[in-house]
């Protein structure tokens, strides 16, 4: 297989697990729809800014649903993605993770929260009347 349709079908894999998870958002959690939108629509600009640990760590620390949803979201990719073993990402990151390893796992959060934020943006954005 070639490196351009692995990568093709890793983006389809990163595309459908975002589509996923905001899926289930929308239909299932009405009482935090909108925030979780939000959240998912700052979250590459928080990582960004602030780390992937930083980051992992305030939206644990807030203990909002939304918050523990995006948080369990993030971390069910990276941990897939990874092969990581350690049950929470946040421990990982902080105890276990590689300079490197920080890095790639930075990178394809970065990479399904472009994905989470598109279908954010489409999917639990206002309420139409």
């Amino acid at each position: 297989m070639s490196q351009i349709s692995q990568q093709q079908s890793l983006e389809q894999k990163r595309a459908a697990r975002a589509w996923e998870c905001v899926a289930d958002v929308r239909d299932n959690h009405k009482a935090f729809r909108k925030d979780y939108g939000s959240l998912a629509r700052s979250a590459p600009a928080d990582i960004q800014s602030n780390g992937l640990g930083q980051t992992l760590a305030f939206w644990r620390a807030k203990g909002k649903d939304e918050h523990k949803a995006i948080y369990a979201h993030v971390t069910d990719w990276i941990k897939k993605q990874m092969s990581v073993t350690q049950p929470d990402l946040l421990i990982w990151v902080m105890s276990q993770a590689s300079t490197d390893q920080y890095r790639q796992a930075t990178a394809e959060a970065m990479a399904f929260l472009s994905w989470l934020k598109r279908f954010a943006e489409a999917e639990l954005g206002e309420e139409k009347k």
